[in-house]
């Protein structure tokens, strides 16, 4: 176990009890031991925050870093739990075993991959539990096909497999197989349903999109909660919406209104990150989304891409390689009152969807910090919770720091915490919590990314603590630090 350390004087946030008050933290054992005025134990560290805000570490539901190299950027952005959801691994003992051989410094887990489990069955295709190998399947046409009823059956048994693992829900790509037959997503949720597992999903196409759509993807998730009673996560609902949110935000509401357990995130940029391959970046399709292949940039080379022609070249020869989509115009005051309002809405999460990091020699991990130069992703993987912070915190006024943690902190906690125990002290701020801290300067919280630079660490995270040890120190890294625990159902 480390030191205790405690935290004196600074404006100490409870997103659950929703309170803001002036006082010390005492961490011991991993956990919040004493609140209030506190004499410093024996040994103890003594941090003065006096200035600061102390909340619990933000909650990502939605990270694909899955690296050390990854995971140290999100550090920064606040955050102490990275869960991959939306995609998830296959198989998620091997996830697991490989996170804890490697060491992360925060806390990590995965849902059941749908797509992996299909592509098992559909293609034969013996999964590897990597981000990479299920990024290179999802421009596969096989893979995005109906299935038999044997094949199925098949790929239910396999995910219940992976439930019982202890896979944090499941993952389901439904917006990279467009066509299937919308009875295959029912039968995922009453398998949800059954094991008392959350889904997260990625929808299909909105109908204004895909007049041809066999169903619109958000009503896909309203509809499947109603039937199913599954806990639903709709994901990235900024970026499936894009200038239908409105109409998207409300159809959730009243589904939440009428007792149906569906959930949503958003992340605060206006362009997205996949593989190029992707069903809806077909180049005949473009126009639905109001963009063109100009809009798009492969994150590898920085290259944008300059017409229909090139856009088939490179779809048809590394489909898993990863691009940037530039679907709202962030400079236009009204999309961007369009991606406000997605933060904005009622009990919406921030979540990050944040991507590897990866260098010219292919390699996607390093222990070297600061990272070595010349390392792409999406900015959103470096700044997404500071971002949202600065623009809803500081600029707009929009949120107070107990509804900034509530987003950020309690409520992913709250998604997991009826089917995780190692969730309960999470996102919260009391005593017996976990000890997952963060410590911001209120006045310097902002983001550093850009799509020409996109590791730039966020500012503002002046001490960062994982199970009690301090990952970041006055704002320096331990490069030390492994903390992270896994997170399992």
């Amino acid at each position: 176990m480390s030191s205790p350390v405690l935290l004196t004087g600074g404006t100490v946030v409870d997103p659950e009890s929703g309170s803001m008050s002036v006082q010390d933290v005492l961490v011991r054992d991993g956990v919040v031991a004493e609140l209030g005025d506190v004499r410093a134990p024996e040994g103890a560290e003594v941090l003065d925050v006096t200035g600061l805000v102390v909340g619990p570490g933000f909650v990502d539901l939605h990270s694909h870093v899955h690296s050390v190299a990854g995971q140290r950027l999100q550090a920064y952005d606040g955050v102490t739990t990275a869960l991959d959801l939306e995609s998830g691994l296959i198989p998620v003992e091997r996830a697991y075993a490989e996170a804890a051989a490697h060491g992360r410094p925060l806390h990590y887990g995965f849902s059941a991959s749908w797509g992996g489990a299909r592509a098992q069955v559909l293609l034969g295709l013996e999964p590897d539990a990597t981000l990479a190998s299920g990024l290179a399947v999802l421009g596969e046409p096989g893979w995005q096909r109906s299935s038999t009823p044997r094949e199925l059956a098949d790929s239910l048994a396999l995910i219940e497999r992976e439930l019982g693992a202890g896979a944090l829900g499941i993952g389901i790509l439904l917006g990279y197989a467009p066509r299937l037959d919308p009875a295959e997503y029912l039968a995922v949720a009453r398998l949800a349903a059954a094991a008392g597992r959350p889904t997260y999903t990625h929808v299909r196409e909105l109908v204004e999109a895909d007049p041809t759509t066999p169903i619109d993807g958000s009503e896909e998730v309203v509809r499947a909660a109603a039937e199913t009673g599954a806990a639903m996560h709709h994901c990235h609902v900024n970026s499936t919406s894009r200038r239908h949110v409105d109409r998207v935000l409300a159809m959730l509401d009243k589904s939440r209104a009428e007792g149906s357990r569906v959930t949503v995130e958003a992340y605060p940029y206006g362009a997205g990150s996949t593989a190029v391959g992707a069903a809806f970046l077909e180049p005949s399709l473009l126009g639905r989304w109001d963009i063109g292949p100009s809009s798009i940039v492969m994150v590898g080379t920085g290259e944008r891409i300059r017409d229909e022609r090139r856009l088939r070249e490179l779809r048809a020869d590394s489909p898993g390689e990863t691009c940037i989509i530039e679907f709202l115009d962030e400079t236009d005051p009204a999309d961007a009152a369009l991606l406000r309002r997605s933060l904005e809405h009622p009990d919406a999460m921030v979540a990050s969807d944040a991507m590897p990091v990866t260098w010219d020699d292919g390699s996607h991990d390093t222990r070297e910090w600061p990272l070595p130069p010349g390392g792409t992703t999406h900015p959103r993987t470096a700044g997404t919770f500071l971002r949202a912070i600065r623009m809803m915190v500081r600029e707009e006024g929009a949120w107070s720091w107990p509804e900034a943690f509530r987003r950020c902190s309690y409520l992913p906690a709250q998604v997991l915490a009826d089917t995780t125990a190692a969730m309960h002290g999470k996102g919260r701020l009391a005593v017996g919590s976990d000890a997952d801290l963060v410590v911001l300067d209120p006045d310097a919280v902002t983001d550093r990314a850009t799509h020409t630079d996109p590791t730039q660490p966020s500012l503002g995270v002046r001490h960062l603590l994982v199970a009690g040890r301090l990952v970041i120190r006055d704002a320096t890294l331990d490069t030390q630090a492994y903390p992270g625990r896994p997170i399992r159902a």
